[in-house]
Formats: C-alpha cells, structure tokens, sequence
C-alpha cells in the first residue's frame, strides 16, 4: 500500500494501552479498516441500545439512583466512543470532499 498526502490517518475506534489514540494510514481497504468499521458499528449499536434502555427506565418508578448512577456511567462510556466515531468520519469526510471538488484542504489557509 502507497500512502498520499491527501489520505488522512484514521483515527481508530480504540486507544492504545496508554490511553493514547491510534491512527491507521489506509485506502480504506484493508484488513484493519474492515476490523475498525465493526467495531466502529457495534460501538454505534450499544450507544442506541443504552439510550433505548434509558428511555424504559425513565419510565419506571421503581428505579434506583444505583441503577441510573452505573447506565449513566455506561452511556459516558458511550457518548465518549461516537464522538471518537463522529472526529474520525468528519476528518475523513473533509479531505476527500475537498478533493473531489477541487477544494484546498481546510488546513491550506486563506487563498
């Protein structure tokens, strides 16, 4: 695989085990990526079943601050996994809309 210039690194949906971010340099065809997209999609899944979850137990009276402490705890969690999602597809998003339009990239500056 060649890497161009124009090709951002993909921010991973994980961290390494410092916490720190990790990146791929891709086409977006390989193995990697595919493994990144699951786990991007079931990340995405789970943040959807929580807040589903949340909505059945607003809804009971019988629930407990123990209950709604350890969701909320679950759904920062979450929240923090699809805002990981939501940079890595707008970095993305950016670079190869500028480039099928013929736009600088939006780091290039003022013309």
């Amino acid at each position: 695989m060649t890497h161009h210039a124009l090709t951002p690194a993909r921010l991973l949906p994980w961290a390494s085990p410092e916490g720190k971010p990790c990146y791929l340099l891709t086409d977006g065809s390989g193995r990697l990526s595919r493994a990144a997209d699951t786990v991007e999609s079931v990340q995405l899944d789970m943040a959807g079943d929580l807040l589903a979850h949340l909505a059945d137990m607003l809804d009971d009276e019988h629930v407990t601050a123990v209950q709604l402490r350890y969701l909320l705890a679950r759904m920062s969690e979450a929240l923090a996994d699809v805002c990981r999602i939501a940079e890595s597809r707008g970095a993305r998003l950016r670079v190869y809309t500028g480039v099928r339009a013929g736009a600088p990239s939006p780091d290039a500056g003022p013309p």
